[in-house]
């Protein structure tokens, strides 16, 4: 067992910091490609401060000094002082949308002279050490006296300050701790929820105006309502734990979707919308007839997803041309294949599939990509960095990157899992979270597979805010892994 004599360096986590360092010098070796051009340029200018990859290193260096410092704190102090760090980055974040000026539209820097930060890079620390620090207070249970939605005010609101940045991308990062409540013991119905959602509106807004030529419905719309249908049923069946309900419904909604269809096509031509209707109305009626005879309580929860699924889904359409900007809709609608928009909002992306697929196998080696030199794919150094590793590196160096980033996650989960503690568990896996977040998202909408909402890939893309967030985030999280054996 550890104690306070033993040597920092014996207890630190070294595989954790092999791979930092791995994906500091991946990533920096990415930004030379990405800023690097067809002139005569010595090895060394990489390193002058007047170049995005000089300014880069000396964040790099900034960072491992800043992780030295929190390497002299032990536990107890980021537990006496999650609450005071945290109240302070809200109100450096509040201070700055009036500070600020605006850069692209949004309201997230502060500048010193020459020299910027982005406090929302540092209020991810701020929060995850507040949600850990509640969560470890005695007698604490997720599911009791209000402790949910305690927490969810913790990380929605910094969420909804960011927003008010302008800064929409960096805000939804802060979902990623529903991974965490899940993990504490949140019920399944938030994530049944999300995912259900998220498949409402890309299956009824893509398919919204296509038909379904034999029974001359909108397909969108039909099957969202099957949809709604088979979620409740299984919710039903593996939430409630209602197998005789779930038996009756499945057979019910089954049957009646068959013989509608059937009839529709065969006997009479009618509009089986309705039909989907009746039967999910059905739904809602034996599900409380049960309740009440059965006492099966649970069915209640049933009812309402039931009926938040149809408010949400005629809500879509509303939000689509109501709610949203104009360019966001117009990426929605260019990433679900409603509208190509090459010269403008789906130029990025349409550039940076060029990048990766001309990078082929093996790739064009290092500093020779033609599509990332001649500056054919925007904010290559930021946001879609990994254009140019598959460009230079091709799909191998691109799977490596991809291998060495998915086994950092896992560390961070197996050090999450080895803690003795709460505090020391939220924080590992809100770390873990937030980096799986920006990574599947940030690869995703470089790949043409996630909307472009303008978040970094840790370690990789360019800035000196987001690199020392991130590392704040790891080194932190090390320090107090390397003390779960200590007492608090």
């Amino acid at each position: 067992m550890a104690t306070e004599r033993d040597s920092i360096f014996r207890r630190i986590d070294w595989w954790t910091l092999g791979l930092y360092a791995m994906l500091a010098i991946m990533g920096w070796l990415a930004i030379c490609g990405a800023s690097y051009d067809y002139i005569e340029t010595d090895f060394l200018e990489f390193f002058s401060q007047s170049e995005r990859t000089g300014k880069q290193a000396l964040w790099m260096a900034i960072s491992v000094f800043v992780g030295v410092i929190l390497f002299c704190f032990d536990k107890r102090v980021y537990k006496d002082w999650a609450y005071i760090i945290y109240v302070l980055s809200l109100l450096l974040c509040i201070a700055t949308i009036f500070l600020s000026r605006d850069i692209k539209g949004s309201h997230s820097w502060i500048s010193f002279g020459g020299f910027s930060i982005q406090p929302a890079e540092f209020m991810k620390s701020a929060t995850t050490l507040a949600l850990a620090s509640f969560m470890t207070r005695y007698g604490f249970k997720l599911n009791e006296g209000g402790n949910l939605y305690k927490c969810l005010v913790i990380f929605l609101l910094p969420m909804l300050i960011i927003i008010g940045q302008r800064e929409t991308g960096s805000a939804l990062v802060y979902l990623a701790f529903f991974f965490v409540l899940y993990r504490e013991g949140m019920t399944g119905l938030v994530l049944l929820a999300a995912i259900s959602a998220v498949v409402y509106f890309i299956v009824g807004i893509r398919f919204d105006a296509d038909i379904l030529d034999a029974v001359n419905v909108s397909i969108g719309h039909y099957f969202v309502l099957v949809l709604i249908q088979l979620f409740s049923i299984a919710m039903v069946k593996f939430w409630c734990k209602n197998n005789r309900t779930s038996f009756v419904l499945f057979v019910v909604n089954v049957a009646g979707t068959l013989g509608a269809y059937w009839t529709a096509i065969y006997l009479i031509s009618f509009n089986v919308i309705y039909v989907q209707y009746l039967l999910i109305l059905f739904n809602i009626g034996y599900l409380l007839i049960r309740m009440r005879l059965n006492k099966e309580k649970r069915n209640l929860w049933a009812v309402l997803f039931i009926l938040c699924s149809l408010l949400f889904y005629n809500s879509c359409d509303y939000v689509m041309h109501n709610v949203l900007e104009d360019h966001q809709r117009t990426r929605i609608e260019v990433l679900l294949g409603l509208k190509e928009d090459l010269a403008n909002a789906g130029y990025n992306v349409h550039q940076s599939k060029i990048a990766i697929g001309s990078g082929g196998i093996m790739g064009k080696g290092f500093l020779n990509g033609t599509q990332t030199k001649l500056k054919y794919v925007p904010e290559q150094d930021t946001d879609f960095i990994f254009c140019t590793i598959g460009e230079e590196q091709g799909f191998v160096g691109s799977t490596f990157v991809l291998i060495v980033f998915a086994t950092f996650i896992l560390r961070l989960i197996v050090l999450a899992e080895r803690q003795n503690d709460t505090f020391g568990r939220v924080y590992g896996y809100s770390l873990a979270s937030i980096f799986f977040f920006h990574f599947t998202i940030n690869i995703g909408m470089v790949l043409g597979i996630m909307p472009v909402i303008g978040i970094p890939l840790p370690f990789f893309s360019y800035g000196g805010s987001s690199f020392l967030g991130f590392s704040i985030l790891l080194f932190s999280f090390l320090r107090i892994d390397s003390d779960r054996y200590m007492r608090a």
